[in-house]
């Protein structure tokens, strides 16, 4: 909607005639322009946003960099063009950066502190920690002047208001994915806490660095410097915490059975630039009936695996029981060697003996699910490993021995379904993928899960069908009793139209020195089935993306990218005429 020019002319930040303005334009400030003005105040403090442009105005940069008309516009409170607008949001997002870039990392610290992992037995919205996650941002929301809401302790919501009912949902969670402490140790044989920010070199480490306290953070410091400077904004901003995004996922659900649903909805919980498709989240749960071993040999009597279906971990551990410990774990070091030479040498195998039993370690390298490509799963290669013992190391047949088999028969190490003969792909979204995660084992049995990610070319009730086929058909070959559960969503496909996507992928883009094109996912987000749902950042394409695994770390330098960028976002979208 218009704003009424005359209580823009009043504004901090005065705007040119929105009617004129062009999503298309540039901000004409390269990254190399912004390191350099980000060199210029590394040692220096600043006090407002005015007072950061009448330095830079009166600095070489800015006549170089002809920035000079602009800042000059600005701070005589003249109309600014279309490029002149997007300049001064792009120096808005730089002068957060250096203002609050050292606030932000420590309430980053705070947060990462606070362990929000589901515990088995206790409802999210009831886990005291996740009590204390909320007033550590009510309260930090309220210092920023801003509105707190706290959902019946399932989503946080954080407002900006504007003029108008339009709303943009920001999307970011506070739940973090399990750990298993033992894990977390560097190359060099540093041991992390998971849930302590350790600043090594440029890399913040802990749970949650990435996936995705980060979005809370960078996002309530946008906030906070728009409502300073007093931005006047074409529509109201909501910042929506999800507590059950790595889980249940109904804590979104929850919410808008009692809200409104945003006209627009970014998660701040993905890929840069922006990202319109994601693969439909699956899960394939085969479960395996305790029974008696049979036969002679060592028994296998547990095994580890992920501890949560979207989550490849580094290590998968069976434990042995034999009279000969010794004998066991000699023979199955000599199998794993072999084995692991045969299969890429990217992985290893260990045993040793542990009081009277043997303790069997793959060692490979952990990754998010949506990512199998990026790690070297571990729980694949103890399945098929185990299964292929028969001849070389005489084991009994149990449950475990079971799934071992239909993890060998079934998938394999293959992470695109084409073992099992269900494998596609999407020219723009990618393969299938199919990775084995997570292993449970209880009283009744044990259960095994694999991850799919299902881009578009099969409906979630062919793909369900074709593979339910082919596992009951092995069932039944090879007589292994197990009972399947499924879950498989539809992908999710945005058409990129509208002025708001164009500057979003423009922001992005411009900052990060990339091309200028949109993305898919394999992860999928709280924005999925919402309206006009996109991912908006906050991981590079291209680069290991370190949520879900053990030692999860953010860089200092995309910490302050994020911030800065996120930012600029909001006081762009924020001032467009029309998204």
């Amino acid at each position: 909607m218009d704003f009424p020019l005359k209580k823009l002319a009043a504004a901090t930040l005065l705007l040119a005639g929105l009617s004129s303005f062009t999503p298309f334009a540039q901000a004409n400030i390269t990254p190399e322009q912004s390191a350099a003005i980000l060199k210029s105040f590394s040692d220096a403090s600043v006090t407002d946003f005015r007072q950061f442009l009448t330095r830079l105005g009166q600095s070489e940069l800015a006549k170089t960099d002809n920035l000079s008309a602009t800042i000059s516009t600005f701070l005589d409170n003249k109309p600014l063009n279309a490029e002149q607008q997007n300049e001064i949001h792009r120096l808005l997002g730089l002068y957060t950066r250096v203002k609050y870039g050292k606030a932000a990392t420590e309430t980053l610290r705070e947060l990462v502190a606070i362990p929000t992992v589901t515990v088995e037995g206790v409802a999210q919205h009831q886990n005291p920690e996740f009590l204390k996650i909320a007033d550590k941002i009510k309260n930090l929301a309220q210092a920023f002047d801003l509105t707190f809401r706290n959902v019946d302790n399932r989503v946080y919501e954080i407002s900006l208001d504007g003029q108008g009912d339009e709303v943009v949902g920001i999307h970011a969670h506070a739940d973090v994915v399990p750990v298993t402490p033992e894990n977390w140790v560097l190359k060099d044989g540093t041991r992390l806490d998971p849930f302590k920010l350790t600043l090594i070199g440029d890399r913040m480490y802990g749970r949650g660095t990435e996936d995705d306290k980060n979005g809370i953070v960078v996002t309530l410091y946008a906030m906070k410097v728009i409502k300073e400077e007093k931005l006047p904004l074409a529509r109201n901003f909501k910042l929506l915490v999800d507590t059950t995004e790595e889980t249940s996922g109904d804590a979104i659900p929850y919410y808008f059975e009692h809200n409104p649903t945003p006209q627009y909805n970014l998660a701040l919980d993905g890929g840069y630039p922006v990202v319109i498709a994601e693969k439909g989240y699956g899960t394939v749960m085969a479960n395996f009936a305790r029974r008696g071993a049979q036969g002679n040999g060592a028994e296998i009597v547990s095994l580890t695996g992920g501890m949560a279906t979207n989550q490849i971990p580094s290590t998968s551990v069976a434990t042995l029981v034999t009279d000969q410990p010794e004998k066991l774990a000699a023979a199955l070091n000599k199998a794993g060697a072999e084995y692991a030479k045969r299969n890429g040498g990217d992985f290893e195998i260990n045993a040793k003996v542990v009081g009277k039993e043997v303790q069997l370690t793959v060692t490979g390298v952990s990754a998010h699910s949506s990512e199998p490509e990026s790690g070297v799963n571990p729980v694949a290669r103890m399945l098929e490993f185990i299964n292929g013992l028969h001849g070389t190391v005489a084991l009994k047949s149990n449950f475990i021995t079971d799934a071992a088999r239909y993890g060998a028969d079934n998938w394999g190490l293959d992470y695109t379904g084409k073992k099992l003969g269900v494998g596609f792909s999407d020219a723009f979204m990618g393969p299938l993928t199919t990775s084995p995660t997570f292993v449970g084992l209880d009283d009744k049995g044990l259960k095994l899960a694999v991850n799919l990610r299902v881009p578009k070319g099969k409906s979630p009730e062919v793909l369900k069908d074709e593979i339910a086929d082919k596992l009951s058909a092995w069932s039944t070959t090879t007589h292994t009793p197990v009972v399947f559960d499924y879950s498989i969503a539809e992908p999710m496909y945005r058409n990129p139209e509208g002025e708001w996507v164009q500057a979003l992928l423009a922001v992005a883009t411009e900052n990060l020195g990339m091309a200028h094109t949109f993305e898919s996912s394999a992860g999928a987000t709280s924005v999925h089935e919402l309206p006009n749902g996109v991912q908006f950042g906050l991981a590079m394409p291209n680069v290991k993306y370190t949520g879900h695994t053990d030692n999860e770390f953010k860089t200092v330098e995309q910490f302050m990218l994020d911030l800065q960028i996120v930012t600029e976002m909001m006081g762009r979208i924020g001032q467009l005429q029309k998204l």
